[in-house]
């Protein structure tokens, strides 16, 4: 093997050059120059080295082999400065490798370099290899002269075969080569060719190689084929159908019959049932063929296909099998076709995602930046699952084409039964992986936005929205589905919100806490462990689909009012939110951007005509609405503006009528609304007279509570000293914890009664002495449940105040739990009760020390400004809080002593 020096023509990719071949491709100027330099330098034409560029993506790197080719033909452009480019042909010579690895240069790309020089081996192929190369050869040349529509074309093929029939086995190497560059093989099989010496190894690649183009060929074909008689079959059954409507539309038109038809007027969509239904059930048929090969539900909706073939059509066994089918078919099954939506993939996702938060919701900071960490994960999550799918697509794909090479024909599927259904050849199922993120549970009041949060989710998502209400659902059927077996069976509201959404990486809002119990109709809360559970959910069990249907794309968001009513184990699946409620900013700004707004358009208004002040929303906020959410006073401002559309239009009517009598005696239209007007609009204020009751009074004591829905408030606590015989009575519904709070509040009292100078002796009752008296403690609303341990100081000073005589100021409310020995223990629901102070227009607030960090982190910055907060750690410090410093008379100015022990 010599080694010369060659000047180096790249070629661009996919373009080989095999010995024995020509190839024509352009070159730039500066290159054909050079070529044309070179042709003048030489007594005949030149040989350069072609050598390929390696890859499509590093289009630098040329690769190791390459052929010497002479140069046939230089074709100079037109124009001396003309910018197209020269053509140039090369004939292959022979096989050459690159003594050192050649990289592309831009500047010049035409560069002398070392080359080596690979003849073919002396010695002769096998005779085994010869005929299978010959074999794969006439094959393929075969195939191509079928598929040829040119009888030129035609003919070459045949003459080419004719001439491999002939060639020797010295010759079936450069054959092999010269038909590899002239077939439409793929640049990696013409470069494995051309990187091969051995000449039996380079014929039982090339064997390799025309058996495969050949499969394909076939295949290729035959595809087009059953399209082309597909298509065929479809146009013949439209005209036939189209003839078959004007025969039906002109027999009716002769026998008389009235309606749109003999009018003219176009068939009604009542009318040609026959027709409607074939083309139902051929909407069917082609809804089955779309679902993935050997995929579970494909197995299912061919089965019961085939049994509704054989079933009757009036048959009522043929209605439950074609109903089943239906929604077999309507739920969005996972396949190879389901792609990450671009709107994730996005830079600037995070950013849109805060921006349609802040947009559809004022405040709840803390719950915006959860939701911005979780949309965050699910991205991250969704990219990963992307790139690992491409991967995998990649990988799989080479193995596609071996299957494909695999097929046998066994019969023309023109002959098939019409109930059967084809399997075709596919790339296998490339499912995008789930994203099991966490199930996140919104627990708050209502009208505090947790629907509407969830809404903004699928929105920065870009996915179908759906709400799933439990409430009152008993059945565990409901959420399961019923079996086919009962009458008016059908699938669970899980099924029927994907087939709603039409995507099976739907959000989906379901609210859990209203779910009935366990009775003889199953569990339902039980039912839905498994549909909110990430490990089980990708195989749920639908009883009437009787086909696992994979949720685990479908982001779950759940709502509640309350954690009580909820199941252990499913409370344990989910990730609890807490919205607690609105300060009165923020329902002033929400009522200002989202609420009114929403009723100018709901009542043909608009901003123009209705302008509210802000002193006459802030009344509206603080006197006729007080909750956590902004239903009630969304409601009130509807009021508002409903009032004024009245006015508006009276308005004008006078305009319109002039003319009239007691016209103008109306007066003029003003679109402000004024605090002054508010009670002849909303009519007297709802919370206006509580206002007045609250004056300072001895014995009573404002608390601070958590009610039924999750709001927050105050609730008075009263006592009354009566005739009796030392004993405590407490009324107003209460539980046994709070009534063992009582207990222990009054045990405190009167152990310390001697110190707060309430008995002279240490040893005196003051139930009992100076006289025999009872202690009645009540606690308003007495038809509202109340029990829980968070009322123990505010008893303690209710006592205080009695006994003693001082008061407490009705601007300040407390919460917390004692113990006997005088400690203040914490509480729970901290920023709803200082939401509900804040309401109630509590100005003072005295909590448990424990309780300090759930102000600092859950109580709005606004509030923490207006409101002053008392941490207490004993009895002693709630006391001075709650009366004043020295209000007090304790003995020896000591203040309470605990004893510990008479020994």
């Amino acid at each position: 093997m010599s080694v010369s020096k060659l000047s180096i023509v790249p070629l661009p990719h996919p373009n080989i050059l095999l010995p024995g071949s020509r190839i024509t491709l352009p070159v730039n100027n500066q290159v054909g120059e050079a070529l044309v330099a070179l042709i003048e330098e030489s007594d005949a034409l030149p040989v350069v080295a072609a050598v390929p560029v390696a890859s499509d993506t590093n289009l630098t790197a040329l690769a190791e082999c390459g052929t010497a080719a002479r140069i046939l033909r230089l074709v100079r452009p037109p124009g001396r400065h003309s910018r197209q480019s020269y053509l140039l042909t090369l004939h292959g010579l022979t096989r050459v490798r690159l003594l050192t690895p050649f990289a592309l240069d831009t500047d010049n790309g035409f560069v002398p370099w070392d080359v080596q020089y690979m003849p073919n081996a002396k010695k002769l192929p096998s005779r085994k290899a010869v005929d299978t190369f010959k074999q794969s050869a006439l094959r393929l040349l075969d195939r191509l002269g079928q598929d040829s529509g040119q009888q030129t074309r035609r003919d070459g093929y045949h003459k080419i075969s004719a001439m491999l029939e002939d060639i020797t086995d010295a010759r079936a190497a450069w054959m092999a080569d010269i038909l590899v560059g002239t077939v439409n093989a793929s640049f990696a099989d013409k470069l494995a060719i051309l990187t091969t010496t051995d000449v039996e190894a380079r014929l039982t690649l090339a064997a390799e190689v025309f058996s495969k183009l050949a499969s394909i060929s076939e295949v290729s074909s035959k595809i087009a084929s059953q399209v082309e008689e597909s298509v065929y079959r479809q146009q013949k059954e439209h005209f036939l159908r189209q003839q078959l409507a004007v025969i039906h539309k002109e027999l009716q038109a002769l026998s008389g019959l009235p309606g749109n038809l003999v009018n003219g007027q176009g068939s009604s969509e009542l009318d040609d049932d026959e027709q409607h239904e074939a083309d139902d059930l051929a909407d069917l048929k082609r809804r089955i063929e779309a679902m993935e090969p050997g995929s579970e539900e494909r197995k299912m909706g061919v089965r019961e296909w085939r049994r509704l073939k054989r079933i009757p059509q009036g048959s009522v066994e043929n209605g439950v099998i074609r109903s089943y089918l239906e929604w077999l078919t309507a739920i969005p099954w996972p396949n190879s076709t389901l792609d990450v939506p671009r709107k994730i993939i996005d830079r600037s996702f995070l950013t849109a995602a805060r921006e349609q938060l802040d947009s559809d919701h004022f405040g709840l900071e803390k719950i915006k930046k959860r939701l911005i960490e979780y949309l965050a994960v699910v991205r991250l999550k969704e990219m990963n699952a992307e790139r690992e799918r491409l991967v995998a697509a990649s990988a799989i794909s080479p193995k596609v084409e071996e299957r494909k090479e695999q097929v046998v024909t066994k019969h023309d599927t023109s002959k098939e039964d019409e109930a059967k259904v084809p399997h075709p050849v596919s790339a296998p199922r490339l499912v995008r992986k789930s994203v099991k993120g966490p199930i996140l549970l919104f627990v708050g009041p209502p009208g505090t936005g947790k629907t509407s949060l969830g809404q903004s989710i699928a929105k920065a998502l870009d996915r179908p929205f759906q709400r799933i209400s439990l409430g009152g659902v008993r059945d565990e059927g409901e959420i399961r589905g019923h079996r086919r077996t009962y009458v008016a069976s059908g699938p669970g509201l899980i099924v029927q919100a994907m087939r709603k959404a039409g995507r099976c990486d739907p959000v989906l809002l379901l609210h859990i806490d209203k779910v009935g119990g366990s009775n003889f109709h199953g569990d339902p809360s039980a039912a839905l462990l498994e549909v909110l559970d990430p490990e089980q959910n990708h195989t749920f069990n639908d009883h009437y689909i009787n086909v696992p249907v994979d949720l685990s794309q479908v982001l779950f968001i759940c709502t509640a009012n309350s954690l009580e009513t909820i199941s252990g184990p499913l409370l344990d699946r989910c990730e609890i939110v807490q919205l607690s409620g609105y300060t009165y900013d923020e329902k002033m700004h929400i009522a200002r951007r989202f609420l009114l707004p929403k009723q100018l358009n709901a009542n043909g208004m608009d901003a123009n005509r209705v302008q509210v002040t802000e002193p006459a929303l802030m009344t509206i906020a603080t006197q006729y609405t007080r909750e956590a959410g902004v239903r009630s006073l969304e409601r009130a401002v509807g009021a508002v503006v409903r009032y004024k559309a009245v006015e508006w239009a009276e308005h004008v009517d006078m305009q319109e009528n002039k003319g009239t009598e007691g016209a103008g005696m109306r007066k003029p239209y003003s679109p402000t609304v004024e605090e002054s007007e508010l009670e002849a609009i909303l009519g007297i204020a709802r919370w206006d007279a509580e206002e007045r009751e609250r004056e300072e009074r001895r014995g009573v004591v404002y608390g601070l509570v958590v009610m039924g829905q999750g709001e927050g408030g105050i609730l008075p606590v009263e006592t009354i000293v009566v005739p009796g015989s030392g004993r405590l009575k407490l009324t107003g519904s209460l539980g046994e914890v709070i009534k063992e709070s009582g207990e222990i509040a009054l045990s405190w009292v009167k152990t310390h009664a001697y110190d707060l100078c309430i008995t002279d002796s240490r040893a005196h009752d003051p139930l009992k002495v100076p006289e025999l008296i009872d202690i009645h403690l009540h606690l308003p609303a007495g038809a509202q449940k109340k029990d829980g341990p968070s009322a123990g100081i505010a008893m303690v000073c209710a006592f205080v105040s009695l006994l003693t005589g001082a008061r407490v100021p009705t601007n300040i409310a407390m919460t917390g739990e004692i113990t006997l020995r005088g400690r203040v223990t914490p509480v729970g629901g901290i920023k709803e009760k200082v939401l509900g102070a804040h309401r109630a227009q509590i100005t003072k607030v005295i909590l448990p020390w424990a309780n300090r960090k759930d102000v600092e982190h859950d109580v709005a910055q606004e509030i923490r400004h207006v409101m002053e907060f008392v941490f207490v750690r004993t009895v002693n410090e709630a006391l001075e809080a709650a009366f004043g410093k020295n209000t007090l008379g304790w003995r020896n100015g000591l203040g309470p002593l605990l004893l510990e022990s008479r020994l």
